[in-house]
């Protein structure tokens, strides 16, 4: 006779990268183990720290600065804001922090690297409003009378750069359609430009890449609509406006005055079509964007493979639109 109680046993009903798991009781279990078993490479030639900047959510940013800086020259900052589908992902985790060395030391930068809330337990908003806290707390290092002068001795607040990695892309456009151009609300702190990496929109319309595209990509379609599912608020779709910048109650981006933007997609990104679209589009209601596609690259090719010729073109794109948009 079968026993009663195996029959009701909560079953996963979803599993992303082997780090989350969802039952059907609604039970949420997180590993603590990264889904990127990689070797962290800290050489010494980037020093970092860790920094709470929301208390009530304890959430932390990650902090790093060339070991050579000096105040004599300030540095520009960039924000690299990690992906993961808002599921998972974080600063801790080691390929993220290997690409955080490796900003900070090719662009001569201070990076900013904060953690964000993760669905499904905190479904948007909440990661965009994290990231926008996280900017926040730069401006409240602007005017302190008692800032962290590890940071603030070679830190330039009026360059800094907003950049995202995949849901990180996402909430680097969220911030600046928040913002707008010149970041007036952040004084003295003024976002030069943006740069979403391989962003993370949606919509309940496939693309064509989506539907057609290889179903072995890094980033497959089973994991897209997965991550979707998990992130969205409750009752809502992939037209949500933080979701599809085109959706039918997004913001008309044509009205909105937009600090430049770099867009970075993979040639081979099952997300592909929708960023060079929003490119097109911005592009032909006169806003300042670059579009640049790494044919046959997979999404994360850069922290995947950062030392690979496209990683490293990536690197002296992303030091070019620095340049060319800090003054």
């Amino acid at each position: 006779m079968e026993d009663s109680t195996s029959a009701v046993q909560p079953h996963e009903v979803e599993e992303c990268r082997g780090v989350l798991r969802v039952y059907s009781d609604g039970t949420i279990v997180r590993s603590s183990k990264p889904s990127f078993e990689v070797p962290i490479q800290d050489d010494g030639s980037v020093l970092w720290k860790d920094v709470v900047f929301d208390a009530m959510h304890n959430l932390q940013l990650r902090l790093y600065k060339p070991a050579l800086a000096t105040s004599a020259t300030k540095l520009p900052i960039f924000y690299y804001i990690h992906g993961g589908g808002f599921c998972i992902g974080s600063r801790t985790w080691p390929n993220c922090q290997n690409y955080c060395f490796k900003l900070a030391s090719e662009l001569q930068a201070v990076v900013i690297s904060p953690d964000y809330r993760l669905a499904p337990e905190n479904r948007l908003p909440a990661a965009i409003e994290d990231g926008y806290m996280a900017v926040k707390w730069l401006q409240d290092q602007a005017v302190s009378n008692e800032p962290d002068t590890w940071l603030t001795d070679v830190a330039d607040f009026s360059r800094v750069f907003i950049s995202g990695d995949s849901a990180g892309g996402n909430i680097a456009h969220n911030l600046a359609i928040r913002l707008r151009v010149g970041s007036i609300e952040l004084a003295p702190v003024r976002v030069r430009g943006y740069v979403y990496l391989l962003p993370f929109f949606g919509g309940t319309t496939r693309t064509k890449f989506e539907a057609e595209g290889p179903k072995e990509a890094f980033l497959n379609i089973e994991l897209i609509d997965r991550f979707w599912r998990l992130s969205v608020p409750i009752g809502e779709t992939t037209d949500h406006p933080l979701v599809n910048p085109f959706g039918p109650n997004s913001p008309d981006l044509e009205k909105i005055d937009l600090d430049p933007i770099l867009v970075i997609v993979g040639g081979c990104d099952l997300l592909k079509d929708r960023a060079e679209d929003y490119a097109k589009r911005l592009k032909e209601c006169g806003k300042k964007i670059e579009y640049v596609e790494f044919e046959g690259q997979q999404h994360g090719f850069f922290t995947i493979y950062p030392n690979s010729k496209p990683s490293k073109k990536l690197m002296l794109t992303i030091k070019k639109f620095i340049r060319d948009n800090s003054s």
